[in-house]
């Protein structure tokens, strides 16, 4: 009649370990982090500042010549 939530997690928990294994959990977990996050985000409509390696490079932007 009652049932106790602790070993329905415990049973997941273990399920989840035969199937993916306990080298592949871990990395499941974090993707599933990183895509909730995301869908956080995109719902409450959070931007960030773009890291140094996702700024948008301006075409041609080395250095220009100067003619006099």
């Amino acid at each position: 009649m009652f049932r106790n939530p602790i070993t329905d997690v415990i049973v997941v928990v273990v399920i989840l370990l035969l199937v993916f294994g306990p080298k592949r959990l871990p990395t499941l977990g974090r993707e599933l982090g990183h895509g909730l996050r995301e869908f956080k985000d995109s719902i409450t409509g959070g931007s960030k500042e773009p890291d140094e390696g996702e700024r948008p490079q301006v075409a041609g932007g080395g250095e220009t010549e100067r003619r006099t």
